[in-house]
């Protein structure tokens, strides 16, 4: 499998409301964290930041023209890839010891990353055997509740167990937009077998379906409509007999 160039890896595409998406076509889609830039008066917002397998600050001038909170909605490896290149890090208390001491383990990366998720390899020298997450200790602790205020516009924090122990989302009441990071989005989800982590995946969807969301913009795949928001929910939860 041949080698991308470095300035193919990562795509921008512009949204509504001052969202601008970011990814990395040569992975393949059910692997590819969406990177999600947000604007706001006085500083942006970056929820996840890929694999890391290049440097985002480096080939996206976009996150490094103003000053930016770098938010993890979880600490799997697709979403903190880059998070060591921010000043300000952002994720839930149950998930900091791992950002700040990831491993190819406690990250998935040891069960996921192959040279199979790629249609074209990140450029030289990566290897997929010797991928490693680089630390990014959090700036700030965020729980249940916790605003991120970015002067115009606030993002309350959900927790949203399930998929991770400190996954969240994040909900802007007066635009109805959610970033659902990977506890919902169009597309197969990754669910345990562990029943107490599926009670509390069913706890989240429950609580995520009581919000009046007009816009989704979920770890993967594409954005999607509060109707078809509340549809991916509802059809979860008839399949789990809740």
């Amino acid at each position: 499998m041949k080698h991308a160039r470095p300035e193919d890896w990562y795509r921008i595409r512009k949204l509504s409301d001052g969202v601008t998406w970011i990814d990395e076509p040569h992975i393949k889609e059910f692997f590819r964290c969406n990177i999600w830039h947000v604007r706001g008066r006085d500083k942006d917002m970056l929820v996840d930041s890929g694999m890391g397998v290049l440097s985002l600050r480096e080939w996206v001038p976009l996150v490094s023209e103003r000053p930016l909170d770098a938010v993890a909605s979880h600490t799997h490896f697709d979403h903190i890839g880059t998070h060591h290149e921010f000043d300000c890090r952002l994720c839930h208390a149950a998930e900091a010891d791992i950002l700040a001491a990831p491993t190819r383990e406690n990250t998935w990366a040891a069960d996921y990353v192959k040279d199979d998720i790629f249609t074209e390899l990140p450029p030289e020298p990566y290897q997929s055997s010797t991928y490693t997450v680089k630390s990014a200790p959090a700036t700030r602790i965020l729980n249940d509740g916790s605003i991120i205020d970015l002067g115009d516009r606030q993002f309350e924090v959900i927790h949203t167990p399930g998929h991770s122990p400190g996954g969240i989302a994040l909900w802007e009441a007066a635009t109805e937009m959610l970033i659902s990071g990977d506890v919902l989005y169009d597309g197969p989800l990754i669910e345990s077998d562990d029943p107490v982590e599926m009670a509390q995946y069913v706890d989240s969807m429950k609580r995520l379906l009581s919000l009046p969301a007009r816009v989704v913009h979920g770890g993967h795949f594409k954005s999607f409509s509060g109707v078809r928001y509340r549809e991916l929910i509802t059809n979860w939860l008839r399949e789990k007999d809740v």
